[in-house]
């Protein structure tokens, strides 16, 4: 059931709402001059209006008799004057796109770019991100990935605590600055990636429980009642989500939604939601002729997110793999609370390098019970790791990135961990230059109540991990304004150095051999003694060899490969990447003794 105010031209727009527990629903028109509409009930509890005389840009709201309440559209395609305001009509078919051609990229090339449109650039704006897009498509990247831009209160924050799901920030630049954005992606021959956020809406500016049942306390979440997946009135509240993971498909021309955390979404019917989404996407993008993809994330490690349907999976496209980070981070940092208790042994990440998972019904000792299924039958493309991310640096209690906790060396191992990976690599904005503004939680509430309860939900998250100290206050605009990166320094000193460290892996990664496996042709292995990583791939009749040391000293092993002679095509101690100078030679044979520098990669070939 299509939701929302379409405008089908001529001065006609469809209104269609759904609101089950009403008797008697009234369209407001507010713009030009206004007028009160009676809507007519149709099935199921949606009611509609065709309406002549309405232009794009009319204000309108809808009136609750039973709650006795105006309120904006549940669907709002624009929320032009923010959260609580009246909603406005938007013209979709006027857009002037230029990707008639474009049928999306295959999930095996992306090279995903994470960023905050708020803090990318100083304007903070969607149009503003275009002049940077030719700098991210020379550098290697094929996927631009931004964090949630559905209506959010104020002008300031991360997006996850959307009001309006159909409605672009108008702070960023609405609809139009939006489609602007996809497009220009499209004209550099990126593919666009939306977040977004199904398994909650924000605290303020959510009138959705006013129009019918889309929460339930059956179960709960972090952020309260749980959407209603499954009880009475379920098939229209997943209508309602279907409907948006279309909307950015047919609407905006999106190439691929990444699904935040999946696992809250509470769904125990025969047939998930997010099976129900994925068959739906799936008949989309037949009619529609291009690829339309969905990327989950979740903390369950369950491989039957990705698994076709016939196999009793969800059919989804790719998935977050947050064993990959924790098992690099730790070897990175030595952290060892919170969550990073599972990891820290040379072996977690040669294993999250060989299947993907690390907790594959495996006794977590931080979650006290075992975890995960076993990802080692899946294809390497449909992963998704990362040094960095905006979860991993903004959750920390000073928003600190990589650099700030390790060295600029192991910075540079970290980076070849990840994009030399058989997996789908993502850079969150500005670690290929080695940005050292931080990336903090901002938020823009206007209630009292919830500014305090928000800084008490994040200090008890902190607990966890025993940091000290206290938080920057995230409705400061300091806090927002500190996060924002400095694109002066992308080409200074070390700044310059990593740039083209990060240049030269991706270039790598389109070499034969290198990029995601389309099956799992490689091994890899551990010295714990050594803190030695390896991975051997043959993939494409190219066997490589990456070794990555995590020790603070230099260290001596055999090469472990036994056949033929290998050849080194990259090593980061190099002078030339700002390294302490190499001790691999140029030539060695399989077996042969080698010595390591301190936080050292480096990628071989055979000969």
């Amino acid at each position: 059931m299509r939701i929302g105010a379409y405008y089908l031209g001529d001065n006609r727009c469809e209104f269609t709402v759904w609101a089950p527990l009403e008797e008697k629903m009234e369209l407001l028109l507010l713009t030009p001059r206004p007028r009160h509409l009676p809507l007519r009930r149709l099935e199921r509890g949606y009611w509609q209006a065709m309406v002549e005389d309405v232009s794009p840009g009319t204000c309108y709201i809808y009136r609750l008799e039973r709650e006795g309440q105006e309120r904006p559209d549940p669907a709002s395609f624009f929320q032009s004057e923010g959260v609580h305001r009246p909603s406005t009509v938007v013209d979709h078919g006027a857009f002037p796109w230029r990707d008639g051609d474009w049928q999306g990229r295959p999930l095996a090339e992306f090279v995903i770019y994470e960023l905050h449109v708020g803090t990318f650039t100083s304007e903070g704006s969607f149009d503003a991100v275009i002049p940077r897009l030719a700098q991210l498509r020379e550098l290697g990247v094929t996927a631009v990935e931004i964090m949630p831009v559905s209506q959010f209160p104020g002008t300031r924050g991360w997006g996850y605590d959307g009001a309006h799901p159909f409605a672009p920030q108008n702070s960023y630049g609405g609809p139009e600055g939006l489609k602007r954005l996809v497009d220009a992606c499209h004209q550099h021959g990126l593919a666009f990636i939306l977040d977004v956020v199904y398994n909650h809406l924000g605290p303020e500016g959510n009138y959705l429980r006013e129009f019918g049942p889309y929460f339930t306390d059956k179960y709960r979440t972090p952020w309260g009642e749980a959407v209603n997946m499954d009880e009475a009135g379920s098939d229209e509240v997943r209508n309602y989500f279907i409907e948006n993971a279309l909307f950015w498909f047919r609407e905006y021309h999106v190439d691929a939604l990444r699904l935040d955390a999946t696992d809250r979404i509470y769904t125990f019917s025969a047939k998930t939601f997010l099976r129900e989404l994925a068959e739906q996407v799936r008949q989309y993008e037949t009619e529609a002729g291009r690829r339309c993809l969905l990327i989950a994330e979740s903390d369950f490690n369950d491989a039957r997110l990705l698994l076709p349907p016939e196999r009793g999976g969800d059919g989804l496209d790719g998935h977050w793999s947050d064993d990959f980070h924790h098992s690099l981070h730790t070897l990175l940092t030595s952290e060892e609370a919170g969550y990073y208790q599972d990891f820290g042994r040379p072996i977690d990440l040669a294993k999250a390098l060989q299947e993907g998972y690390v907790y594959d019904w495996r006794y977590s000792p931080y979650r006290g019970h075992r975890r995960g299924s076993s990802a080692s039958d899946l294809p390497g493309r449909q992963l998704v790791v990362c040094s960095q991310n905006h979860d991993q640096i903004g959750n920390r209690m000073f928003g600190h990135r990589l650099l700030h906790l390790t060295s600029f060396e192991a910075a540079k191992t970290a980076a070849a961990a990840v994009i030399l990976s058989p997996y789908l690599p993502l850079l969150f904005m500005g670690e290929e230059y080695a940005e050292v503004a931080p990336f903090q939680f901002f938020a823009d509430f206007q209630d009292e109540e919830l500014r305090q309860a928000i800084h008490r939900g994040r200090m008890e998250e902190f607990a966890g991990f025993k940091w000290r100290g206290e938080p920057p206050d995230p409705h400061d605009p300091q806090t927002f304004d500190n996060s924002r990166l400095d694109w002066e320094s992308r080409s200074q000193g070390e700044h310059g150095t990593m740039l083209a460290w990060y240049r030269r892996l991706l270039q790598l990664r389109r070499e034969p051999g290198l990029g995601a496996d389309d099956e799992p042709q490689r091994q890899s292995g551990a010295l714990e003694g050594e803190r030695l990583v390896w991975l051997h791939r043959w993939r494409d009749d190219r066997p490589t060899l990456l070794l990555l040391s995590f020790s603070d000293q230099a260290t001596s092993a055999p090469l472990p490969v036994a056949e033929g002679r290998w050849r080194k095509v990259l090593d980061s101690a190099e002078l030339e990447w700002n390294g302490p100078g190499a001790t691999l030679p140029g030539s060695m044979a399989g077996g042969e003794t080698v010595t390591l520098s301190p936080w050292n990669a480096a990628l071989f070939r055979r000969e």
